[in-house]
């Protein structure tokens, strides 16, 4: 059967190339998607699927039933685009101004759509049942995974597994990782109420850009003075704002940053390190200082067993040349909330062309990858729904 369906994947590929262009032309933002999901959801109820719309929100469920008794297994891509223009000179340039599929999801619908059909193809031999869920809102914290969960999409589901498109890695590899893949994914937000006043007399004024410069420097070393170095930690600031005329010292100043940590005990000692330095240079500058901390996506952690089934599978197929087990990113990603609930993995496809010698990184304006990646991410996943809907194993 896995050579059957790979001839369907294989036959469907000029069909998921057209998707992927669709889509990538009519992009929409996350918790905004319209017509996405009511493509999805039309696209499934032609091959007699049975569908579930506005699942948490805006995602879309289908479910396929094979002829056999077996395992449920749910594969999963997202569908939500990213608030960036798109500069690519292409025929499928995105047509909505401002909104772009720059970070592959437009090519994880496709794919699994792609799936979709050539697993239906083959329901007569299949076993079990395979939980197709299309997620809305990967890009937006809090995502569109928790509240699908909430309205159960899990139900019933023994594994799940899921991909994403890696466009800096070439095409034809396969990237996994046992245990933690991705990181915790928060945001913080510090404000600084001093006293602003006239830049030629400063010490009638309470400077929060200096009170804010002193945080920067402590929150630098947090990861190199209180976490062990044996663990990984990023703090970085990504804005710092005190408009002013140049001759005015600043009444109030903004601190924004994000941190990124695999270990739920760092990412709690780091929180309260970062209350600690507001509170206490806050303090000695007599300033007002407050912190919002935003938890987003938890670290996402792979488990054992299936991780190195993804592996082993990979390795079988013939469009995979290499199969790499990763150094953990410091990425973010909602998929995470799947694996605190059903075993699964979550791994990288390479989608790098080889006739491309600079690959533009995801979430930039010239951002696209190779479509061939969506026959290797389809016949992957492909042969893990086989897997375990067979054997659970």
């Amino acid at each position: 059967m896995k050579e059957k369906l790979f001839t369907f994947i294989e036959e469907n590929y000029e069909e998921m190339v057209s998707l992927r262009r669709h889509l990538h032309e009519y992009p929409e933002l996350s918790f905004q998607e319209v017509e996405t999901p009511k493509l999805i959801a039309d696209y499934h109820r032609k091959l007699g699927h049975e569908v579930k719309e506005q699942v948490g929100g805006r995602g879309v469920i289908a479910i396929l039933k094979g002829k056999h008794p077996g395992k449920t297994v749910a594969l999963r891509a997202d569908f939500d685009a990213l608030p960036i223009q798109d500069e690519k000179d292409v025929p499928y340039k995105s047509k909505n101004a401002g909104v772009m599929h720059a970070c592959g999801h437009d090519g994880h619908t496709a794919s699994l759509l792609g799936l979709s059909k050539a697993l239906n193809a083959v329901k007569g031999e299949l076993c079990g049942t395979i939980v197709f869920i299309h997620q809305h809102a990967e890009e937006l914290a809090p995502g569109g995974a928790l509240p699908m969960i909430e309205d159960g999409c899990l139900d019933g589901v023994d594994y799940i597994f899921g991909t994403h498109l890696w466009a800096t890695v070439p095409t034809g590899t396969i990237q996994y990782k046992s245990g933690p893949i991705m990181a915790a994914a928060d945001r913080f937000e510090i404000t600084i109420q001093g006293q602003g006043g006239h830049g030629a007399k400063p010490h009638e004024t309470k400077d929060s850009i200096v009170v804010g410069a002193q945080i920067i420097t402590a929150l630098q070393q947090i990861v190199s003075r209180r976490v062990n170095p044996m663990e990984s930690a990023v703090v970085s600031v990504g804005s710092f704002e005190a408009k002013n005329a140049f001759n005015v010292i600043a009444d109030n100043a903004k601190i924004i940053g994000t941190v990124r940590t695999f270990d739920e005990k760092i990412q709690t000692l780091i929180e309260k390190e970062i209350q600690r330095i507001v509170d206490g240079v806050c303090l000695s500058a007599d300033v007002k200082g407050n912190l919002v901390y935003k938890r987003g996506y938890p670290a996402l952690v792979n488990h054992h067993e299936e991780a190195m089934q993804i592996a082993h599978i990979a390795s079988g197929i013939p469009d995979v040349k290499e199969v790499e087990d990763m150094e953990p990113q410091m990425g973010g990603e909602d998929f995470a909330y799947y694996l605190h609930h059903v075993k699964g993995a979550f791994f990288f496809t390479g989608a790098k062309s080889p006739l491309t010698e600079t690959a533009y990184p995801h979430h930039h304006p010239k951002f696209d990858f190779d479509e061939k990646a969506l026959l290797v991410s389809a016949k992957l996943l492909g042969e893990l729904a086989l897997c375990y809907t067979a054997n659970g194993e």
